[in-house]
C-alpha cells in the first residue's frame, strides 16, 4: 500500500545508485563560493574540497584561509587550482561563478554574459568528473541550469539548480516571524523561476499540520486581512534588499547548498524546492528548468513531488516556463 501511495504522490526520475567518495568542488572563489565552502566545511559535509577560480592570488590565499582553521574542524583536504584537473574524481561540482547581479539589474539580464563564462566551466567540470552531480548556483539559475545541461550531456537527475530552495527558506523566515514560531516550523514551498516570476504554494502552507488556508480563505490573495501577501513580496525582494546594503548575498545561500549537498553525499532523499527539468510536469512542455519539490539523494533527482496547485498557480508556472523558453531561445552556445 505504502508503494501505491509513494508512485501516486512522486514521479520517478531514475532510481538511486550506490556511490562512495567524498570530494567536492567549488567553482568561483567570491563570496557565494566561499560561503558555499565555508559551509561545507564546517559541517563536515565531505572529505574532500577543490577549489577553481581564474584569479589566482584570491584563490590561494582563500585555500591558505580555510586550511590554518583545519584545526578546529574535522580534517578535509583542501586543494586549489586554476587547472581544472585539481576538481578530477568529484561527486558534486557546484558552480557558483558568473557576473555578479547588479544593483537593481534583474537576473534573465545576466544571462548571455554567463552562458558565455559557462562555456569554459561545464565541458572542464565533466572532462574530469564525468560521474559528477552539477549543483548550479550563478544565476539566472534556471536558465544556467538548462545551458549547463546543454553544455555538458549529462542527464536531467544529475543537473539542478539551487532554485527555489533559498526562496523557500526566506519564505518560512518570514511567515515564522508574522507567526511567532521557529522557521523550521512554518512550512510553505516557493515553487517556479528563481525570484521576480516565483509562485508561493498557499495552499499548502501550514503549521503542525494546521493549513492556514483553512484558517484563513483568503490567504496570500489581495483580498487578506492580515496581508500574508506582502510575505511572498518580503521573498521577490530580499535579495534586491541585500545587494543593496551590503554588495552581494552569500550566507543564507552557502547554508542552502550545504543542505543540499549534504542530501546528496549522505544518501538523505530530502525533498527541496530546486531547479529540475519540468517537461511534463504540470502542462509544460517546454525544455527548460523550474523549480519543483524533489528528492535528492545520492544520484541527484530521483521524483519530483506531484504537487496539488490551484489554476491560478498552474498558468504561473507556464507563463514563467513560456518567458524562460523565449529567452533560451536567443542564447548563443
Amino acid at each position: 500500500m505504502a508503494e501505491c501511495i509513494a508512485s501516486m504522490l512522486m514521479d520517478e526520475i531514475v532510481p538511486a545508485l550506490d556511490k562512495t567518495g567524498g570530494k567536492v568542488t567549488v567553482v568561483g572563489v567570491g563570496q557565494v563560493g566561499m560561503a558555499c565552502a565555508f559551509s561545507l566545511l564546517t559541517q563536515g559535509i565531505c572529505s574532500e574540497l577543490s577549489l577553481v577560480d581564474v584569479a589566482a592570488d584570491k584563490l590561494r590565499g582563500e585555500m591558505l584561509d580555510l586550511q590554518h582553521g583545519l584545526t578546529f574542524l574535522r580534517n578535509v583536504k583542501i586543494d586549489a587550482g586554476t587547472d581544472y584537473a585539481v576538481s578530477a574524481g568529484s561527486r558534486v561540482c557546484i558552480v557558483t561563478a558568473g557576473a555578479r547581479q547588479k544593483e537593481g539589474e534583474s537576473r534573465l539580464s545576466l544571462v548571455q554574459r554567463n552562458t558565455d563564462i559557462f562555456k569554459g566551466i561545464i565541458p572542464n567540470l565533466v572532462k574530469h568528473s564525468p560521474d559528477t552531480i552539477l549543483v548550479i548556483v550563478s544565476n539566472p539559475v534556471d536558465i544556467l541550469t538548462y545551458v549547463a545541461q546543454r553544455l555538458s550531456g549529462l542527464p536531467n537527475n544529475r543537473v539542478i539548480g539551487s532554485g527555489c530552495n533559498l526562496d523557500s527558506a526566506r519564505f518560512r523566515f518570514h511567515l515564522s516571524q508574522k507567526l511567532n514560531v521557529a522557521p523550521n516550523s512554518a512550512h510553505g514551498w516557493i515553487i517556479g523561476e528563481h525570484g521576480d516570476s516565483s509562485v508561493p504554494v498557499w495552499s499548502g502552507v501550514n503549521v503542525a499540520g494546521v493549513r492556514l488556508r483553512d484558517l484563513n480563505p483568503d490567504i496570500g490573495s489581495e483580498e487578506d486581512p492580515d496581508k500574508f501577501n506582502e510575505l511572498h513580496s518580503e521573498v521577490v525582494n530580499s535579495a534586491y534588499e541585500i545587494i543593496k546594503l551590503k554588495g552581494y548575498t552569500s550566507w543564507a545561500i552557502g547554508l542552502s547548498v550545504a543542505s543540499l549537498v549534504s542530501s546528496i553525499m549522505k544518501n538523505q532523499r530530502r525533498c527541496y524546492a530546486i531547479s529540475v527539468n519540468v517537461k511534463g510536469h504540470h502542462g509544460i512542455e517546454d525544455d527548460v528548468f523550474l523549480s519543483l519539490p524533489s528528492v535528492l539523494g545520492e544520484n541527484g533527482v530521483t521524483h519530483v513531488i506531484k504537487q496539488t496547485l490551484t489554476a491560478e498557480e498552474v498558468a504561473q508556472l507556464q507563463k514563467s516556463a513560456k518567458t524562460l523558453a523565449e529567452v533560451q531561445a536567443g542564447l548563443k552556445f
